[in-house]
């Protein structure tokens, strides 16, 4: 038992009305113990909505008043999403709220009765005695720019995900419609390369279109950095491509998707 968990276990005492909370998506289940872990009632079940959290809160209370526990402390396990919600409702209305970790949960449970088998009544008491033994911790839930920091950051990861997950689908596409696109054009989200694409043009398009149209068409997107040299080369690239030609029109369609998608990012 370290430091921290005594400074815990000394915030538990006569006085601690602690209430356990199992969290699912649509109700949640509550247990309410004293600090040597008897049950003063039995469990509530609420909703996920405001009236369901309201009945939580009432419910606390007028236990809290019932028994003399003025000290209250709401325990649940950080897991998923859907604590969130409630959490930063009843710190809003200040009461205490902590977090336990799921492993201590699982074993308190294999421990008390051999079996870590699922059970909302029963792991509501689980968190609130592994509660009651010090082992839970203090939630971060930041507030104003804090939060639209952390929510930012979040955002960022999905962005960085889905702008992964286009590029695997993009080289996915060339190597089956132009393969050798990308030994003409290293980089397919630059300004020309995206042009190309985003017009459709794969090898039997080049092959049928002469190399002063499409520097015209290039030019379009990037005045600079692609002249005659590098048309020639997407030329002779579209002249010797072993790219599919079977399913070619859903294959614009797919690339053009694509760089929808891309660009939206």
């Amino acid at each position: 038992m370290d430091f921290t968990q005594n400074n815990r276990l000394a915030q538990i005492n006569e006085h601690t009305l602690i209430i356990g909370v199992d969290i699912a998506k649509r109700k949640h289940v509550a247990r309410a113990i004293d600090n040597r872990g008897r049950d003063l009632v039995k469990r509530l079940v609420f909703a996920n909505t405001l009236d369901g959290f309201s009945n939580l809160i009432e419910w606390a209370v007028a236990l809290s008043d019932a028994h003399t526990r003025p000290n209250l402390i709401v325990g649940m396990e950080p897991t998923g999403h859907y604590w969130l919600n409630l959490a930063y409702h009843l710190k809003a209305r200040g009461i205490k709220v902590v977090v336990v970790n799921p492993m201590k949960v699982k074993r308190f449970k294999e421990m008390d009765d051999d079996s870590p088998t699922k059970n909302d009544t029963k792991d509501a008491k689980v968190i609130a005695q592994v509660v009651r033994d010090g082992r839970y911790h203090n939630p971060t839930l930041p507030e104003d720019v804090y939060a639209e920091l952390r929510e930012g950051m979040k955002l960022y990861d999905i962005i960085q995900e889905d702008l992964s997950s286009i590029k695997a689908q993009m080289h996915n596409a060339l190597d089956r419609y132009f393969p050798e696109f990308l030994d003409v054009f290293k980089d397919w989200t630059g300004k020309a390369a995206l042009h190309l694409l985003e017009k459709g043009y794969m090898p039997e398009d080049i092959r049928q279109t002469t190399e002063e149209t499409l520097l015209l068409e290039v030019k379009q997107a990037a005045k600079r950095g692609v002249g005659l040299k590098r048309i020639q080369a997407l030329k002779q690239a579209a002249d010797n491509s072993v790219g599919l030609t079977a399913g070619l029109r859903m294959g614009r369609q797919e690339i053009r998707y694509l760089i929808d998608q891309y660009k939206n990012l």
